[in-house]
């Protein structure tokens, strides 16, 4: 089973594309509502396969916590796919395994991170 994190700090979207993504019962989500979130929760569950992030959140921003994982050997690894309804002109930067802008089609967000987890 694959564990995926969903960062996202509108409660409907996170729980939205939660439960979609674990429709598929070869993957389980945990949440975050900001990048500061995810990070710790990344630390305490090593066993991330991919990383769903929003990037517009208060606390700390998705462009924030890219920078931050990148720089951390044991979780620059975890393939990131973003959704995101901003900065569609700096999604370059990333360096995502996949980019949505908002709103997309949950078929096509559960199609990548399937294939993020090799499915």
């Amino acid at each position: 089973m694959n564990r995926i994190l969903i960062v996202d700090d509108d409660a409907s979207v996170r729980s939205l594309l939660a439960r979609y993504v674990a429709s598929d019962r070869r993957l389980k989500t945990i949440e975050a509502s900001n990048g500061a979130e995810a990070l710790g929760l990344l630390r305490e569950h090593r066993d991330v396969s991919a990383i769903v992030l929003d990037l517009r959140m208060p606390v700390m921003d998705g462009w924030a916590f890219r920078k931050e994982q990148r720089r951390d050997p044991a979780l620059s690894h975890i393939p990131v796919i973003v959704v995101s309804g901003a900065d569609a002109d700096r999604f370059h930067e990333l360096d995502a395994a996949a980019i949505f802008e908002k709103p997309m089609p949950l078929a096509t967000l559960l199609g990548a991170v399937q294939r993020v987890c090799g499915y």
